[in-house]
């Protein structure tokens, strides 16, 4: 891999997640690609996407720089961004400048320990940087520890030890806890739905801020629309 410059690319920007799983209706590497390309036009300085499918086709797409990572569900464990060390190796494969993987402290599948796959990836893919997906201060705690190059918030919400808090309540009372315990950059994402959030998440100091519903899934924007339509 050249010289990794995802951070000095995207200091200061905003990041577009162009994902949709296989139970949605724009599920399709091409299409994928092709919202990656609406993204990079609109000013997009990288993009989040799933899937090593998705991530070739959004590379030849756009040529932007990529956080990649790797949604699959294994019976035994609740972690499902990136599970295992068989996916972190795959995102990486691609070429992908940063891979992303639940950092939550939950049991991971087949027994295999974070620590394990950090050291393994350090090892296979020293240029690749790593980006931990927490959910609550002790998960960034545990990121810390292990040398992730970015924290990010993507979880917080999304577990069952923070389940129906939100980003931005408080004015980002929880971000910037977070700002102040974290070593290495930080990227905001969860339910940052207005350009106004990412503003402030950006005003606090995160380094970037990663958009995805808001932008990028209309079944879900269009939902919002048709729930509000009075009885």
């Amino acid at each position: 891999m050249a010289e990794n410059k995802f951070l000095a690319t995207t200091k200061g920007k905003l990041v577009i997640s162009c994902q949709a799983l296989a139970n949605e209706p724009l599920h399709s590497s091409f299409i994928m690609a092709r919202m990656a390309r609406a993204a990079k036009e609109a000013g997009a300085a990288a993009i989040r996407c799933n899937s090593v499918v998705d991530i070739q086709a959004i590379q030849d797409e756009t040529h932007l720089p990529i956080i990649g990572l790797d949604k699959v569900d294994y019976p035994d464990s609740p972690v499902y961004i990136t599970p295992t060390m068989k996916e972190m190796r795959g995102v990486a494969a691609t070429g992908a400048e940063v891979v992303a993987c639940d950092v939550t402290g939950q049991p991971r599948p087949n027994g295999e320990k974070l620590a394990d796959i950090v050291k393994q990836m350090r090892a296979e893919f020293p240029d690749t940087l790593l980006m931990a997906d927490t959910d609550c201060l002790a998960s960034v705690k545990i990121a810390n520890e292990l040398g992730f190059d970015i924290i990010g918030t993507t979880m917080h919400g999304y577990t069952p030890a923070t389940e129906g808090l939100d980003l931005s309540a408080n004015d980002f009372a929880y971000l910037k806890d977070v700002l102040k315990m974290a070593e290495h950059p930080v990227i905001a994402e969860g339910k940052v739905d207005t350009p106004e959030k990412m503003r402030r998440c950006l005003e606090l100091g995160c380094h970037a801020v990663v958009v995805g519903g808001a932008i990028t899934r209309p079944l879900q924007i269009a939902q919002n629309f048709v729930a509000a339509i009075p009885d």
